[in-house]
């Protein structure tokens, strides 16, 4: 074999290497950015969660949210929680007599929990 080719056999090797330490940061990163998200399906002001209550997983493609739907005079009358795929932030979206907020978030693990839960 020629020498320069075995010379040169090293370094394709070495950058093969440091090819598969990329996709393995690159892969290890996508991991990472999964975050847990707090979960309620119903939860009335003043009360704690009565359905639904738990954690959810939000994959690469979804969010934390948080859902507040209001009565027509303003007040709150109902809190959902979970993990939404294609989530948006939206402010007073009308709802038949009803008035829907929502706020998505990826900052950090439970980043949707309510203060007061």
């Amino acid at each position: 074999m020629d020498k320069p080719l075995l010379l040169g056999l090293p370094i394709l090797l070495c950058c093969f290497r440091g090819l598969l330490s990329l996709l393995f940061l690159y892969s290890l990163a996508q991991i990472i950015e999964i975050i847990q998200c707090r979960m309620c399906h119903v939860q009335f002001p003043g009360e704690q969660c009565s359905r639904g209550r738990g954690i959810c997983t939000a994959t690469m493609d979804e969010a934390c949210t948080i859902g507040r739907i209001f009565k027509d005079d303003g007040t709150l009358w109902l809190t959902f929680l979970g993990c939404l795929k294609n989530c948006a932030n939206v402010n007073n979206i009308k709802w038949t007599t009803y008035f829907v907020n929502l706020r998505c978030c990826r900052s950090n693990d439970l980043c949707n929990e309510l203060a007061d839960a």
